[in-house]
């Protein structure tokens, strides 16, 4: 079965790095980087009530990576692992999502902290942050081991 789909871009980000060098990876990595989202003036109607939200899903488009590879070593081990066990932005279909917190709002533009995207990166849609996952059920993976291997 062949699919595709076609997708626009509701909104762009503004964010204060413009090569993926400066974005913050690894062990320890903080996204503290403040931005903003500037949503296209025909989508704004669909920011109604999104302040009462503290943080939102931001589902991007990695527009600047090239092909993609089924296995990826992230910079925080030295071991490959698959694609979908890591935050590769080289993926069959290169979606990033990132979590950010909401500041604020200044019209169609949302101001935010937490960006880890490039400037002008295409966002494919914007969701409230909701989670029913408690956060002592939640399961880190290889990425525990990893952080345990460097304490040694």
């Amino acid at each position: 079965m062949s699919e595709s789909w076609a997708f626009r871009p509701v909104a762009h980000v503004r964010s204060p790095f413009t090569a993926t060098e400066q974005i913050p990876k690894g062990p320890g990595a903080e996204h503290k980087a403040e931005g903003v989202i500037e949503v296209l003036p025909e989508m704004a109607d669909g920011l109604l009530d999104i302040e009462g939200f503290s943080h939102l899903y931001v589902i991007w488009l990695f527009d600047r990576a090239e092909g993609f590879a089924l296995l990826a070593t992230p910079p925080t081990d030295d071991r490959p692992h698959g694609v979908f066990a890591t935050r590769s932005p080289r993926r069959p279909n290169p979606i990033g999502l990132t979590v950010v917190e909401l500041r604020g709002r200044e019209g169609n533009r949302l101001l935010v902290r937490g960006v880890d995207m490039l400037d002008g990166t295409a966002v494919l849609d914007i969701k409230p942050y909701l989670s029913s996952v408690a956060p002592d059920e939640i399961r880190r993976g290889w990425l525990a081991e990893a952080e345990a291997r460097r304490k040694r």
